[in-house]
């Protein structure tokens, strides 16, 4: 049986940080009620002439790096993203064209800050029945450009940033389980209310902003990551206490916390990176693997949780074997 493992993992964030203090020249906030109600001191923004998937190839070029493979070697590029560089072609497919490789299947996936798990989730599946051999599934994000900079209540929360990984086939366990959902009726709490296909007009006047009613997204946060993670672990037929590591999507240290305690896992075990570049949405949780793996707390063969949630609702987790 032929099984889909992460073989090499890379991060990108832009040059320019924007900490908690320049914030407080720009709107009614301070660093302290930042820090202390998100976990945040700072976030990256992309440069002006910086794009989706400029973030993307510097993610990307850095996870086949780690995994000694070139380009080439790629058969199916999956990106997750809310930002992309065009309405068409996808910004994977623009990807694909940057890292010299043609003719295998590349496409976007939009779940916002879920989109890495669904896009991880997604490419799973392709190599565990034979589609593909050698996948790069990416997460990136350019979320400054649909920021409110007049907006307290959102401005503070985003940044920009990417994250990738390999996934190639493999006789060992990696990727042992996906579990993926979304509930629309819940639209109006989170979400970016302007588009092409309605309020085209305000788009083009620029008031494309991320929105959001955030007491009513937190507590839906907390109650729906707590059941996918009852999910995972009865589906796996395994205790919490067999977690070595929990990723958790960047958003907010609340949150993170809240879901900590559901597993009964100590801060210690769980990767945090919120605090250095805040919530990069489909980014976070590829970036948060980077940094673990690469300052050596994730080692080959642990056991790793990843969960996310985001506007749609969607939410989803991953549970892996390094």
């Amino acid at each position: 049986m032929s099984y889909a493992r992460i073989t090499g993992t890379g991060g990108y964030l832009p040059a320019k940080a924007l900490t908690n203090a320049e914030l407080e020249h720009l709107v009614d906030t301070t660093d302290a009620w930042i820090t202390e109600r998100t976990g945040i001191k700072k976030r990256h923004i992309a440069a002006p002439d910086e794009t989706c998937c400029d973030l993307a190839e510097r993610a990307a070029r850095a996870a086949l790096q780690m995994a000694n493979r070139h380009p080439t070697d790629v058969d199916l590029i999956v990106l997750a993203t809310t930002t992309p560089n065009h309405v068409f072609p996808s910004t994977a497919c623009l990807l694909q064209q940057r890292l010299g490789v043609h003719g295998c299947a590349a496409f976007d996936i939009q779940a916002v800050c879920t989109g890495f798990i669904y896009a991880l989730g997604v490419a799973e599946r392709f190599v565990r029945t034979g589609g593909a051999k050698c996948a790069l599934v990416v997460g990136a994000e350019t979320l400054s450009r649909i920021l409110n900079w007049e907006d307290r209540g959102t401005c503070v929360l985003f940044g920009d940033g990417a994250g990738a990984v390999v996934l190639e086939a493999s006789d060992r366990p990696g990727i042992l389980s996906t579990h993926l959902h979304a509930d629309g009726r819940f639209a109006e709490l989170l979400n970016v209310p302007y588009g092409v296909s309605s309020g085209y007009e305000r788009l083009l006047a620029g008031e494309a902003f991320i929105q959001m009613k955030g007491n009513e997204v937190f507590k839906m946060a907390v109650n729906t990551l707590g059941r996918i993670v009852d999910e995972t672990l009865e589906h796996n037929q395994i205790d919490q206490a067999d977690i070595d590591w929990l990723i958790p999507h960047q958003a907010n240290i609340r949150i993170i916390q809240a879901t900590a305690r559901k597993l009964k896992m100590p801060m210690e075990r769980v990767v945090v990176t919120v605090e250095d570049h805040g919530n990069t949405s489909a980014a976070s949780i590829p970036l948060a693997l980077d940094v673990a793996v690469r300052d050596g707390r994730i080692r080959e063969g642990d056991m790793v949780m990843m969960e996310a949630f985001g506007g749609g609702f969607t939410w989803g987790s991953a549970l892996l074997r390094y």
